[in-house]
């Protein structure tokens, strides 16, 4: 009992006395992993799941700054800098082509399991995948079609590379949507692996091949070994996904309820597409205005510095389908206490992060090649938007799982055409300073909007100034 009791304690983040000298605090740190890995509960399997989507996440990291960085030498800055900018327009037609039902999955799937609602989720995975693939074909045909008319006004080291990767964005789209189907299943690993540990590692070694074979470096090469990257992950994934739904949702009928699920991921679509702005508009902006060279400078700067964002990430796709679950108890009290354990989870770990890699930024930066250091001032001034993001906990999932996703897709609206304004007013005159700035300033203002919609639609404080000393 004396164990069990030990054990809440850690989980409840109580403070015990005489915990002052560092080897105590290693110890207690030892003593709540364990309560953690050992436990339970409801607490200790969702904070099992945010400690997997964060080591997940850490070991993409890893890979992704080996293969990026193995890109940047074998390419040049210049190469390099074509390749972010296409792969950029991956990521953001990707990202919208399932309009939302990515989303949508972690909202309806535990809720259907909660109510025995069985026909409908066999029909919503079914449906939702098929979906999602016929939706990428489309928009990457509708893209390609449109490159043509716009082919003068383009920089004609782009075109090639992008006719190339748009390949990815169908299959891109269905590895995004499973990813929503393992978060609402809360099976981290299937939802995580493929998409940031598989492919990652499968696009560094198809260009380390093409590297071997004497291809040429060029952001052509780049763009092929994503298409192989990116359809082999998919590939993966589905099998992984047929393979898990089978012992829980069993043969039987499906129904399909098209208009409903559509309904529901309309407002998520918005939240999507607001947050594929937010997190890439100055790349694009930059690339309007500047060289490839300084793209691939500003791309790195800024994407060493958003690491810390992982905790963020992982945080919220652990404790999503939890707080879809409470709020359809009608567990309110429950919610609110599992609220402010998520705040704490996400903003501290984040601000820890975000030291570790100030300090080590002028080193992670050399990595991608001596010209690269000219983006460490970038990482100053974005540092402050992400903090100020985390300092929220996981809002956006708070509102999409308890059905304020219309406020939430108005908040993220307002703040990305804040976001495309600003840079389009700074980057001209102050470069890779002015898209730095004009990225932090959105992130603030959409994590105080956020705030106050939470605070007022749903009478739960997010902020970490609000939730210090308290835990659930």
């Amino acid at each position: 009992m004396a164990q069990n009791a030990g054990q809440q304690a850690a989980l409840a983040g109580e403070n015990v006395v005489g915990l002052g000298t560092p080897r105590a605090l290693l110890r207690s740190g030892f003593d709540k992993l364990r309560a953690i890995i050992a436990g339970d509960s409801e607490t200790a399997r969702t904070q099992r799941d945010a400690l997997t989507a964060f080591l997940v996440r850490v070991a993409s990291a890893g890979l992704l700054y080996l293969s990026q960085i193995a890109l940047a030498r074998w390419m040049g800055s210049f190469e390099y800098g074509i390749y972010v900018f296409v792969w950029t327009w991956v990521l953001v037609l990707g990202g919208l082509s399932h309009f939302g039902l990515n989303l949508a999955m972690i909202r309806l799937l535990p809720e259907y399991r909660e109510k025995g609602e069985h026909d409908l989720m066999r029909g919503l995975l079914r449906g939702g995948r098929f979906a999602a693939l016929g939706l990428g074909t489309v928009i990457a045909g509708l893209a390609m079609a449109l490159l043509v008319p716009l082919q003068p006004y383009l920089d004609q080291h782009y075109v090639l590379p992008l006719y190339i990767a748009l390949v990815c964005v169908p299959l891109f789209t269905l590895t995004d949507l499973q990813d929503g189907i393992g978060r609402g299943f809360a099976w981290m690993g299937i939802a995580l692996l493929p998409p940031y540990v598989l492919r990652p590692l499968l696009l560094l070694a198809t260009m380390a091949v093409a590297y071997a074979a004497g291809l040429p470096m060029q952001a052509t090469t780049a763009a092929g070994a994503a298409i192989v990257a990116t359809w082999l992950t998919a590939l993966v994934q589905t099998l992984l996904v047929n393979r898990r739904i089978d012992g829980v949702v069993g043969k039987g009928p499906r129904a399909y309820a098209f208009g409903t699920w559509f309904r529901l991921s309309g407002p998520l679509l918005a939240i999507v597409a607001a947050d594929l702005v937010l997190q890439n508009a100055d790349v694009l902006v930059i690339s309007q205005f500047l060289g490839p060279t300084e793209v691939a400078i500003y791309f790195a700067a800024a994407k060493t510095m958003s690491l810390i964002m992982f905790v963020h990430y992982a945080v919220g796709s652990a404790v999503a389908n939890r707080f879809a679950a409470l709020d359809a108890r009608g567990d309110k009290e429950g919610l609110k206490a599992f609220v402010r354990d998520a705040v704490h989870w996400t903003f501290w770990p984040s601000l820890a992060c975000a030291a570790i890699i100030l300090m080590l930024g002028k080193p992670l930066l050399w990595l991608f090649g001596p010209q690269f250091t000219d983006g460490y001032p970038v990482m100053f001034i974005l540092v402050i938007g992400f903090l100020f993001r985390s300092a929220m906990g996981p809002a956006e999932f708070l509102l999409n799982m308890l059905g304020e996703q219309v406020l939430g897709a108005a908040v993220l609206t307002v703040t990305a055409a804040l976001a495309i304004a600003l840079n389009f007013a700074l980057v001209p005159h102050f470069g890779m300073i002015g898209a730095a700035t004009a990225t932090a300033t959105s992130l603030v203002a959409a994590a105080l909007m956020n705030y106050v919609v939470v605070r007022r639609r749903l009478d739960i404080e997010i902020g970490i100034w609000r939730n210090l000393g308290k835990r659930g």
